[in-house]
């Protein structure tokens, strides 16, 4: 592929960085943390990221969502101090497992993650995030229809540097929108007006407190399902192999460590995002340079009350627009994962498997786990891969192998 000119990674790298915003700046804001933070330690956090895993994933870190209802619980109780010191914990803990991956050796997490396994959780990511796209877009139709025809033609039709950046486009064209029929809310475009261009903004030093490394580390158990599931998607999207190169031990590690830079600053802790792996499959332009600009740009937002501000005066409709298309392509994927493996539905045990999946995952199955004093809840993804898993493992391998109709269509499929 032809090397892109900068100014096309540049707009590429904004595009980015608009699809990760909202998510990333939702967390900060339903938890009672710093926005601003948030997009500078998200910014910081890709950066070490990328220098960690030699440069060559397409991936950003932001917000993670896991950690809402325990961040909100120790920052009612112990304040902000104490959530970053038990966030770092939860940093260690990835550390942890790195090292114990590397230990066990990345086949075997491979094959605790097959075709038949991987592609309905990669469903699962993608759908799971669908009421959030519909209830953004229910609150104004007319944007979010506006925004989404706007991603779709550009998709479709535009040429040259607008076809690499249709969620951009889409942005822009949603946010006009916007302003043409007052759909920006007054406050906002006060605030856009009052605040400064530059600015520090208001890092939390944290302290130790050992109740809130209880209560927030273990979430990292919950995480890790997550992390092995979004850098199997974005190879998937891509079309390499990122568990073996780099390797899974050093994507964990340095996960863990872009967590703890973010959490001593005050900010969230960091995962894998979603939203940009949609980019990617959107834009088919996989350069990891694009997600560094995108890194940039965070860091530039969280230094710019102003640019800060903008964005966060998008309406909701615009974004549900967007978010349509970017979850949509996500599911996609993971439709043409267990599609390429061929795997075989007349065969029970796929059957299975599957079906827990999905209906674990998307149907909003709670499973509470206390040890001790923990009381720990595994719920959408995280329960839904960890079911698939047991299943795929524990069923007996003679359902693989029952008597088929030989009239029956299409081909055998491998053995998930």
């Amino acid at each position: 592929m032809t090397p892109l000119p900068l100014r096309k990674k540049v707009v590429l790298g904004l595009q980015h960085t608009v699809a990760m915003f909202g998510a990333t700046v939702l967390v900060p804001l339903l938890t009672g943390l710093n926005p601003s933070v948030a997009l500078f330690g998200a910014g910081l956090g890709t950066l070490l990221f990328h220098a960690l895993t030699g440069w060559g994933v397409p991936i950003f870190l932001g917000s993670s969502f896991a950690f809402i209802a325990p961040i909100i619980s120790v920052l009612q109780s112990e304040g902000p101090g104490a959530v970053g010191g038990g966030l770092i914990a939860a940093g260690a803990m990835y550390v942890v497992f790195s090292a114990a991956v590397k230990a066990v050796g990345v086949a075997r997490v491979q094959r605790v993650f097959p075709p038949v396994v991987t592609g309905p959780v990669i469903i699962v990511i993608g759908l799971s995030l669908a009421h959030v796209a519909i209830q953004q877009a229910q609150s104004h139709w007319g944007l979010a229809v506006t925004t989404l025809l706007a991603a779709i033609l550009t998709s479709v039709f535009a040429r040259g540097l607008f076809k690499m950046i249709p969620i951009l486009v889409a942005v822009v064209v949603g946010y006009l929108s916007a302003l043409a029929l007052g759909a920006v809310e007054p406050a906002r475009l006060d605030a856009i007006r009052a605040a400064a261009w530059m600015g520090l903004p208001p890092f939390h030093a944290p302290s130790l407190s050992w109740s809130a490394v209880f209560v927030l580390a273990p979430v990292a158990l919950v995480t890790f399902i997550e992390h092995v599931g979004d850098v199997i998607v974005n190879g998937r999207v891509v079309g390499k192999d990122f568990l073996q190169s780099p390797g899974l031990p050093r994507t964990l590690f340095a996960d863990g460590i872009a967590n703890m830079t973010s959490a001593a600053l005050g900010g969230p802790a960091a995962t894998t995002y979603a939203e940009n792996t949609g980019v990617l499959a959107v834009t088919r332009v996989y350069d990891p340079a694009v997600l560094r600009i995108a890194a940039g740009f965070a860091l530039l937002f969280g230094l710019s009350p102003k640019l800060a501000a903008v964005f966060q005066s998008f309406p909701p409709g615009v974004l549900g627009g967007v978010s349509i298309l970017l979850f949509g392509m996500i599911a996609s994927v993971g439709i043409r994962t267990l599609s390429e493996a061929r795997i075989d539905f007349a065969h029970s045990r796929n059957l299975i498997v599957v079906s827990l999946i999905l209906v674990l995952g998307l149907g909003g199955a709670k499973v509470p786990v206390s040890v001790g004093g923990l009381h720990l809840e595994l719920h959408g993804m995280a329960l839904a891969a960890l079911v698939g898993i047991l299943a795929h493992a524990l069923l007996p391998d003679s359902l693989e192998r029952e008597e088929r109709d030989p009239h029956a269509p299409g081909p055998a499929g491998p053995e998930a």
